[in-house]
């Protein structure tokens, strides 16, 4: 009788060190998943969305989007330009953050407010 294997799941070949890191990097990103996040790109541009998934390039989804141009002058930050569903190559990443009001009340929908 053979035995099923998942493809992400972990490997009982002596990677169980590895397989603890990867475990916990993918909770990690689970736990960020629908929360808005605020990503940087290369050319200056930020857009905000809410994170829907990424791959193993790095790319990233991001959910009702919205761009906002890098302005040369500090006075003008302009309006926002709606995307709605983006797909952000993972090289033209600089930096990803997570709004702080979105972590807050993580534990579930359940919770009585």
């Amino acid at each position: 009788m053979a035995t099923m294997i998942e493809e992400n799941g972990p490997s009982t070949h002596g990677r169980g060190e590895l397989s603890s890191y990867s475990s916990r990097a993918r909770q990690k990103l689970e736990s960020l998943l629908n929360k808005n996040m605020r990503i940087r790109m290369t050319d200056g541009r930020t857009l905000v969305g809410l994170f829907l998934c990424t791959d193993r390039d790095c790319n990233v989804i991001l959910g009702s989007a919205q761009e906002f141009l890098k302005s040369s002058d500090s006075f003008s930050q302009g309006e926002p330009r709606v995307l709605g569903l983006a797909m952000i190559p993972g090289h033209h990443v600089v930096s990803i953050e997570v709004e702080s009001d979105s972590l807050v009340g993580t534990q579930g929908f359940g919770s009585s407010h």
